[in-house]
């Protein structure tokens, strides 16, 4: 499945530079890397995207991404699931969630000993860039609790993986009581970056990716073997979703 937002984010771009010397690549794909833009050129080609025409998309696809994928659910959560109080935000800091609501004491005593600050650190702060919480439920703290925490990643690359990862290790060791649904959303076509944040021992639940089924072909037609064996393992582990599903894993959660 597609997510409904992905033709108005997906597309082609001009390349001045890139390693397969196209004029024109998918505003998605690494330019230094052939792979990446031949699964990424596939992917494009199953969303019915013509080569040789430059596409109206945002040129920072990022925060796009973030309100995109905030809308969706915002829209769709409330359907598939009327009887709760759905709030969804973007950039919602974690102490106004009632698992975390105890880092702002936490917070307070840090900002005033410098000597604590240097020693905790103020890391634990977090602002997930799609928060999902449900309102109307009776809580020690009187907040809503987070039932969703989404890190949105136009593309995965090595430093992000490292944040995406520290983030949910954060929200899982400070959390005091259920864990929310710790997710990424992508649109990264490179298997093996996938499997990089993908794979592990459950900092992250699942990565969503926007095309999915277009990058299944992609993958399927355009993938060397060492993405083809990387794309099999993330699968199969169901590590990678398709987007669609994760409103219905949120709605009936």
């Amino acid at each position: 499945m597609t997510a409904p937002f992905a033709r108005s984010l997906l597309g082609w771009k001009p390349s001045s530079k890139n390693k397969l010397r196209w004029a024109l690549v998918p505003n998605f794909a690494d330019v230094d890397n052939a792979e990446s833009i031949r699964i990424g050129a596939g992917v494009l080609d199953e969303l019915g995207l013509l080569r040789d025409k430059v596409s109206d998309v945002p040129k920072d696809p990022g925060g796009p991404l973030e309100q995109a994928v905030r809308d969706h659910l915002d829209h769709m959560l409330p359907e598939l699931h009327p009887d709760r109080e759905w709030r969804v935000a973007r950039g919602a800091i974690i102490t106004r969630f009632d698992q975390y609501s105890h880092l702002s004491q936490v917070d307070e005593l840090v900002r005033a000993n410098p000597e604590l600050r240097i020693t905790i650190g103020m890391d634990y702060l977090i602002k997930p860039d799609v928060t999902v919480a449900l309102g109307g439920l009776n809580t020690a703290s009187g907040l809503p609790p987070l039932h969703a925490a989404i890190s949105c990643k136009w593309t995965i690359r090595s430093d992000r993986v490292q944040n995406i990862r520290h983030e949910c290790l954060q929200m899982i060791r400070h959390r005091r009581g259920r864990q929310p649904h710790l997710v990424t959303v992508t649109a990264e076509p490179l298997p093996t970056r996938l499997a990089s944040i993908a794979r592990g021992t459950g900092e992250v639940d699942a990565v969503y990716h926007i095309a999915y089924d277009a990058l299944v072909a992609s993958v399927a037609t355009n993938a060397n073997a060492d993405q083809q064996e990387a794309w099999r393992e993330v699968v199969g582990q169901r590590r990678l979703l398709s987007y669609e599903t994760l409103v219905d894993t949120l709605a009936s959660w």
